[in-house]
């Protein structure tokens, strides 16, 4: 009966533009979890936030589309040490602001992004910093990405890093 009479309260809520810190907490854990994927090197746990999303750079005009693509994108990109099977860094997200629509069913969120790294030819260091604007959709009560647009503000020594030149990033 209890739990009957939460669940109306909570559904009166939404329907009035509210919603509640669990929703907000939902979205916020998917954000953390991208970056303790990649800091993992779990590069097809990154693919998966994305399985039915898009990641894009339009200053880079840079898109890619579920799964299979965005994996391909972090294979390809990602330079990932034998040692560890990690790419040596930490995806540090601060300043996390989570809009949820009216609705209760769509949000989005802004964050900013800085990535520390260290191998055996770099010391500890940031390498690159910048911004996340985030989408997301409510599926069977539970958060996912539509899509997520990276925003590059400031780059430093990526080489250690990333597959390919990153020149055209700064």
């Amino acid at each position: 009966m209890a739990q009957s009479h939460r669940r109306a309260a909570r559904l009166h809520l939404i329907q009035y533009g509210y919603t509640t810190m669990e929703d907000s907490r939902q979205i916020e854990n998917l954000i953390y979890s991208y970056a303790e994927r990649i800091d993992t090197g779990d590069l097809e746990g990154v693919a998966a936030l994305f399985r039915d999303a898009e990641i894009f750079s339009a200053a880079h005009e840079v898109r890619r589309t579920g799964f299979d693509e965005v994996l391909e994108m972090y294979q390809k990109s990602t330079r990932l040490y034998e040692a560890s099977g990690t790419p040596q860094t930490k995806h540090l997200t601060t300043n996390v602001i989570v809009e949820i629509d009216k609705g209760g069913m769509e949000a989005s969120a802004r964050s900013y992004y800085t990535v520390m790294q260290a191998s055996e030819s770099l010391p500890l260091q940031p390498i690159i910093s910048g911004r996340y604007r985030d989408r997301f959709r409510k599926i069977e009560n539970q958060w996912q990405f539509t899509s997520r647009e990276m925003i590059v503000d400031l780059v430093g020594d990526l080489s250690a890093h990333l597959l390919y030149d990153a020149s055209s990033l700064g």
